[in-house]
């Protein structure tokens, strides 16, 4: 039958409609069902399941962690079924203070039958009665941060409404290949995004001390806090749109926490202190961990804490890349070189009786220094200059602008490729200046001692994949010492950075000569037995001939002079605390002993709290006129600290730990205190005074931990008294999940 259009009148009851038509003159009316408008009831995120598949269930499964580049599914609850024929959808993606699409921090993005490309979608409908499960994608390119997801609903033509379907944090992602932090390892993701717990390396190259530190990147409010530290950037204060966009790309990420880990140009985390007074604070020695460094400076308003040196500046920084899904790890450099003036040259002074002087420069060579390495994919460099980059907290030099220090690729360093971006000429000179020794007296530089070329950068190391042990990775930065190789990518790396300068140095010519490498005798400091805090050392000076044609047949006098001064970690000293002298003769083919005894008495109240003693002694020799310089650092042992965990560790089950600590030095430990930390075991920290240790008496503690987490988790211990800051231990515990009832 046909239909003629006629006069149209409708009434509307619940979902009925009376519709009347005229045909060929004759009235019909009748009853049409309309379908209701379409409603969000609920949404479900399923936090659960996403942060499962994502790997962010360590952080909580109450609210949606996701990482980019990669599907997570919600589920929709109408007031009906969807009808895709008629039900329109439009998801509203948006992150930051003013969201932009223009600056990809607002994405509107339709529903598609399949997921295609790296762009924001919505596919994969399940629909069952009244719900309908979507699959979310985020593009791998897309800016980190907290985000807001909405949804438009309407009905062909008609008006939208908007509803709030929650909010997301999304991450980098070191699983999705298309993420420029891609790392094809599961046990390397395993090792540097999810553990959250670690060691750092510290003390001497000969005696490495290890320090076991609580990240602790999954705690609940962690994440909030970097996201926190972010938003207090200069970058973010000046322009927080353009801040937010540049969220998704990695390198700009890292050097704004590298800026914002100190506190030298913005309300940072921590307040360097290279001194020794921490009267005001927390000596740097007593942190065991990130989380309480973190959580101090949020809760109180984004003010610095108080105080940090370069590990604790690396071990902070470390918590908060793992946590925004960065592959991250802490890094030691033993004997590093600040080189401020980028010479590629630090020179050290040594008065007549052995003394080393304090530089008027800024230059010096640190015992060790920590920094990070960020893995990466750097577009904005040419190929081949990816993988780990070497990024430093610690406030050094300012680098555009603001105190921050990387990434420079390590490749680059080891290269030489100076010129590449990030600072690299900085951080070639940390693991590569050369060291240039001088006699100093009456006003000026007599001669050259020694010009040590692999001195700087002895020893580089990290801790090793899913071991307690140190890895050394010197060989990634740099070609064997001394090699062709190496000395070619000095050279090459010298003349891109000093240029014309190469040739302003008076004492080049001095030091052209090596006429100082040739010296009659051989002198060396060794250790006759363990050196522990509280008791006397005992050092053997070695004496012998060198033989060859440039040197004396008969016998040589020598008159030594011997000087110990206390090190800071920042490569100062303090004055002389122990002085001696000696006259030897040496003859030819004879080798000569020659025992030292440094007292305990003399160094009791003057060493820092790093316990680093530097013995040196400059020999001149009677028949030449000419001086020699032996040096010996010795490193003091503290105290042993014992854990043991006496029955099986289980979700939320009392767990006994005894610690046990005997003081095996000569004096009593006062005002002794405990702090206990670990991630999964521990909410917080648990602190305890212990009062006075007498010399030669044990200790024992016994407390009960209720651990909060399943899996593997590390306890650290730290007793500090007014003797010796840090007697650190660590055990790990596996923990069970708890039993069903």
């Amino acid at each position: 039958m046909a239909w003629h259009q006629a006069e149209l009148a409708e009434m509307e009851s619940g979902s009925q409609a009376v519709k009347r038509h005229r045909h060929n003159g004759t009235a019909f009316a009748f009853h049409v069902t309309r379908r209701a408008v379409l409603e969000l009831s609920s949404v479900d995120l399923q936090s659960p399941r996403n942060n499962n598949a994502h790997h962010t269930q360590e952080m909580g499964l109450e609210r949606l962690i996701v990482r980019r580049g990669q599907v997570f599914t919600v589920v929709l609850n109408f007031n009906r079924d969807f009808q895709p024929q008629t039900d329109y959808l439009t998801f509203i993606a948006e992150t930051g203070p003013e969201p932009s699409e223009l600056l990809g921090t607002r994405a509107t993005f339709l529903p598609t039958q399949a997921q295609h490309g790296n762009v924001w979608s919505a596919s994969d409908f399940i629909a069952d009665l009244n719900s309908l499960q979507v699959s979310l994608f985020t593009p791998a390119s897309a800016a980190i941060g907290p985000y807001t997801l909405t949804m438009e609903v309407s009905q062909g033509r008609g008006p939208s409404v908007t509803y709030l379907l929650g909010t997301f944090i999304l991450l980098f992602n070191p699983w999705s290949a298309e993420d420029d932090v891609y790392l094809p390892s599961e046990i390397l993701l395993q090792e540097y995004i999810m553990m959250d717990y670690g060691f750092v390396y510290k003390g001497h190259e000969s005696f490495i001390t290890v320090w076991p530190w609580n990240y602790g990147q999954f705690e609940d409010d962690i994440i909030d806090i970097c996201f926190e530290i972010l938003n207090k950037s200069l970058y973010f204060l000046k322009n927080p749109s353009k801040d937010c966009s540049q969220r998704n790309d990695v390198v700009y990420v890292c050097r704004v926490v590298s800026a914002m880990i100190n506190s030298n140009d913005d309300n940072g985390v921590l307040q360097g202190n290279w001194g020794e007074d921490y009267s005001k604070g927390v000596s740097p020695l007593e942190w065991n961990g990130s989380v309480a460094i973190l959580r101090q400076w949020s809760t109180r308003g984004g003010q610095p804490v108080k105080y940090g040196q370069c590990w604790v500046f690396a071990a902070v920084m470390c918590t908060v890349m793992r946590c925004l899904g960065v592959p991250t790890r802490v890094v030691s450099n033993f004997r590093s070189a600040h080189n401020m003036d980028g010479n590629l040259t630090i020179d050290t002074y040594y008065d007549q009786t052995a003394e080393m002087l304090p530089s008027q420069r800024r230059d010096k060579i640190w015992n060790f220094h920590v920094w990070n390495e960020c893995w990466m994919i750097r577009k904005d460099l040419p190929p081949g200059y990816s993988g780990w980059q070497a990024l430093d907290p610690t406030p050094q030099q300012t680098s555009s602008g603001l105190f921050c220090c990387g990434p420079a690729s390590v490749k680059a360093i080891k290269e030489g490729d100076v010129h590449l971006a990030y600072d690299t000429p900085f951080v070639y000179a940390e693991v590569n200046a050369d060291e240039v020794i001088w006699l100093f007296g009456d006003g000026r530089a007599l001669e050259i001692l020694a010009h040590n070329t692999s001195y700087i950068g002895k020893k580089i190391c990290t801790k090793m994949v899913g071991s307690d042990r140190h890895q050394n990775i010197t060989g990634s930065y740099k070609y064997p010492e001394g090699s062709p190789k190496e000395r070619s990518v000095f050279l090459k790396a010298s003349r891109k950075m000093l240029g014309p300068r190469r040739a302003s140095s008076p004492f080049l010519d001095l030091l052209g000569s090596e006429d100082f490498m040739h010296q009659p005798v051989q002198l060396q400091l060794h250790l006759a037995r363990e050196p522990k805090w509280g008791q006397d050392l005992l050092l053997m000076l070695h004496a012998q001939r060198v033989p060859g044609r440039f040197h004396l047949r008969g016998p040589i006098g020598l008159v030594l002079h011997f000087c110990a001064q206390a090190v800071l970690h920042g490569g100062s000293l303090r004055g002389p605390l122990w002085r001696q002298m000696v006259h030897l003769n040496v003859n030819f083919g004879e080798e000569v002993q020659w025992p030292l005894l440094l007292p305990y008495n003399n160094y009791r109240n003057k060493l820092t709290d790093e316990k680093l003693i530097r013995v040196s002694g400059i020999a001149k020799i009677e028949e030449t006129g000419r001086s020699m310089l032996v040096l010996k650092d010795i490193s003091l042992q503290p105290p042993d600290l014992s854990i043991k965990v006496s029955e099986r560790a289980e979700v939320g089950k009392k767990l006994k730990v005894h610690i046990t600590l005997t003081n095996t030095q000569s004096v009593a430990l006062s005002d002794c205190t405990m702090v206990l930390e670990g991630s999964g075991l521990i909410d917080g920290q648990i602190s305890k005074d212990l009062g006075t240790l007498m010399a030669g008496h044990t200790i024992q503690i016994q407390l009960n931990l209720y651990p909060i987490k399943a899996g593997h988790h590390q306890l650290q211990v730290l007793i500090s008294s007014n003797e010796v800051k840090e007697i650190k231990g660590y055990k790990h515990i596996w923990v069970a999940a708890a039993r069903a009832p």
